[in-house]
């Protein structure tokens, strides 16, 4: 399990990002007593859902002239 600060240098974040991802339950988290912990596969899950997928420009022709739609 993972502190605050550890799963903030795993993201690569600031810790403050990870304490707002956690007060708007963006992120899943565990309470053991008053701590916050992170258990690294969740920290994983969370990256993969934020993933976005690169697309690939589509070059297309308007008035002979050559457009990335």
């Amino acid at each position: 399990m993972l502190d605050v600060n550890q799963a903030a240098k795993r993201l690569g974040t600031p810790p403050r990002f990870v304490r707002r991802l956690v007060a708007e339950r963006r992120i899943t988290y565990y309470k053991v007593g008053k701590y916050v912990r992170f258990h690294p596969d969740d920290l994983d899950d969370y990256l993969r859902q934020a993933r976005v997928d690169a697309i690939q420009p589509v070059l297309t022709y308007r008035n002979g002239v050559a457009v990335y739609a």
